[in-house]
């Protein structure tokens, strides 16, 4: 069997079928598409490979209207990833502050929702909803890209 006719076989096997969750009050305000500005507050990088292939042609995130963006004055959504460490506490509020109105922040992963395995850590100052407020939760160690993308796909409404 051909590559075409195999794939024509399978279809979409990248995300589950059925309907998004209902978006977020605020994601009304996004009208179809996400600009999205990642900030690692200190994770163990997990969470920023299960980004990458959540963006990656697998599971393209982009087809779904969302975009990642390198500044946070050109976002709508924060995503963070990891505990927040003490040095990364300002960094990580300026970002949300430089953010235009309205602005959602989705923490991915165990560790930005509860610290994790980073815990107690000698560095770590909190979860991320101890510095900025978080709209949504990614759960998982790392969370899986079609997780992720169904997420960022509940707040565009795809």
């Amino acid at each position: 069997m051909g590559l075409t006719r195999k794939m024509l076989a399978v279809g979409k096997a990248a995300e589950p079928e059925g309907e998004p969750d209902a978006p977020l009050p605020a994601a009304a305000a996004l009208r179809g598409s996400a600009q999205v500005r990642h900030v690692d507050a200190g994770s163990c990088n997990g969470c920023e490979i299960e980004i990458g292939q959540a963006f990656s042609p697998v599971y393209d995130a982009e087809r779904h209207g969302v975009r990642l963006v390198a500044s946070p004055r050109h976002a709508d959504v924060l995503t963070v990833t990891g505990p927040v460490t003490v040095n990364m506490a300002e960094p990580l509020r300026k970002t949300y502050e430089a953010m235009p109105e309205p602005r959602i922040v989705v923490a991915i992963g165990d560790c930005a929702r509860n610290c994790g395995v980073f815990a107690g850590g000698p560095g770590v100052l909190g979860p991320v909803s101890d510095v900025v407020p978080v709209d949504l939760h990614v759960p998982g160690c790392p969370p899986e890209p079609s997780a992720i993308v169904a997420a960022l796909r509940g707040l565009t409404g795809r």
